[in-house]
């Protein structure tokens, strides 16, 4: 491989890995900010509001766990954004979609669907994947 080839690689990947990084760190303080309350600074269901909600709180860091091992990262867009039709992610738990508005984001879900919804949804999503549980 010429030395040029490698070297735009190499800056792709380095790119490709400092994006990701900053996408972590987006869906990391978008979890400080809007989910902890509720699920729990480790998102373990155990938020300091939890005892205030009349359905248990789930376990954040187990979704993949729940679903077979594998982490349904759609599933986990729609339920964040509320486009599931759910109401409240089917309990207590507030929309996210609307207050995310102003961020729109496009990307392919892991099977190649298409999704546009925030850019704090798609960073909070992955954040979630990012924490499951080794089982």
């Amino acid at each position: 491989m010429p030395r040029t080839t490698a070297l735009a690689l190499s800056l792709v990947a380095l790119v490709a890995s400092e994006a990701a990084a900053a996408d972590l760190e987006l869906g990391r303080t978008t979890f400080a900010g809007a989910c902890a309350a509720c699920h729990g600074a480790e998102a373990k269901g155990d938020g300091p509001m939890a005892e205030l909600i009349s359905i248990p709180v789930p376990d954040l860091t187990r979704i993949a766990a729940r679903n077979g091992g594998e982490f349904p990262w759609l599933k986990v867009v729609h339920l964040i954004d509320g486009r599931t039709g759910l109401r409240g992610h089917g309990g207590p738990m507030p929309l996210f979609g609307a207050l995310f508005a102003d961020d729109a984001a496009a990307a392919d879900a892991p099977d190649g669907t298409p999704v546009i919804t925030s850019a704090r949804v798609l960073a909070l999503t992955d954040y979630l994947a990012a924490i499951q549980a080794a089982e």
